[in-house]
């Protein structure tokens, strides 16, 4: 793939200009030129400013990291990354994790992920690693920067962690609230959905878990059924707003007894109208306030 400083700034998180006094104090990338003398970037160099965030984000000083072989550097990142302080491991966890992911090194991203869980718990690697290289990764896919085949590599990874993690969980009691969990038919990113799944039952709340791509006949045949006090959906990918509007409009004609709640892609939901009765959640936080704060809905 080629990049340009733009796209490494945007996936690395270090600003273009900071790239190029890197560039010119310390050679640490050589990018390649194009018939207009614009840099151009590859891979290869784009793996090797993810290795220097790492360290840098470690304590090494620039100039030491762009003197150091790539074996060296290679070898310093494997000693420093369990002594790192929680300040410091965002920005090593999402650098590392897009290294390894583009690369298929599939034990590597999965001890990653371990380490995270072990270190900060599951939601705060959720919260301030995982969501951080999910937005990484769109910005990469829509530019063409990476295959669908990386994007599922990473996602599925993450997916069966924190589907182990959700099994972990006692299950709640019998007077909890019950949540049903889905996603639209055409919708299919179902990562945010599962650690909703994780969170609510980690605060004692019963989930009816139905995944992606649900039919709207599916959710009628679950309510005629079963009891059910919240729904929770996700709008992620872009659409048109009639589209959006109508299966709000069929979703509410269906929810009469339970409380409905709205999140994903907020350029789509905020022009929706006639939803005040939907707890639109633009946050993280504010999924958690909801669910610990009820009333307050």
């Amino acid at each position: 793939m080629s990049y340009t400083i733009s796209d490494l700034e945007r996936i690395s998180g270090i600003q273009s200009h900071t790239i190029r006094i890197w560039e010119h104090r310390y050679k640490a990338l050589v990018p390649h030129r194009s018939q207009g003398n614009t840099r151009v970037y590859d891979d290869g160099h784009l793996k090797k400013l993810l290795n220097i965030v790492s360290l840098n984000e470690s304590g090494y000083k620039i100039s030491k990291i762009c003197s150091l072989s790539d074996q060296a550097v290679e070898e310093l990142l494997a000693e420093q990354q369990s002594n790192l302080s929680d300040d410091k491991l965002t920005e090593f966890y999402l650098s590392r994790l897009i290294k390894h992911g583009l690369s298929y090194h599939e034990s590597e991203f999965n001890s990653i992920i371990e380490e995270g869980f072990q270190k900060l718990g599951v939601a705060q690697v959720y919260r301030r690693v995982i969501y951080p290289l999910l937005v990484r990764l769109g910005i990469m896919w829509r530019k063409n920067h990476i295959c669908p085949a990386h994007e599922h590599f990473m996602a599925n990874i993450i997916r069966k962690k924190l589907c182990a993690a959700t099994n972990d969980l006692v299950s709640p009691d019998g007077d909890s609230p019950t949540w049903l969990l889905f996603l639209p038919e055409d919708e299919d990113h179902e990562i945010g959905l599962l650690f909703a799944d994780y969170i609510l039952r980690l605060n004692n709340q019963k989930v009816i878990y139905l995944g992606s791509k649900v039919p709207v006949e599916s959710i009628k045949n679950v309510l005629s059924t079963l009891k059910v006090n919240h729904l929770l959906t996700f709008l992620v990918g872009a659409r048109l707003t009639n589209s959006a509007q109508k299966y709000i409009a069929e979703l509410s004609a269906l929810c009469m007894s339970a409380q409905i709640h709205l999140a994903g892609n907020q350029q789509v939901i905020t022009k929706l109208k006639h939803i005040g009765h939907i707890n639109c959640l633009k946050s993280l936080d504010d999924f958690e306030f909801t669910i610990q704060h009820p009333n307050h809905i």
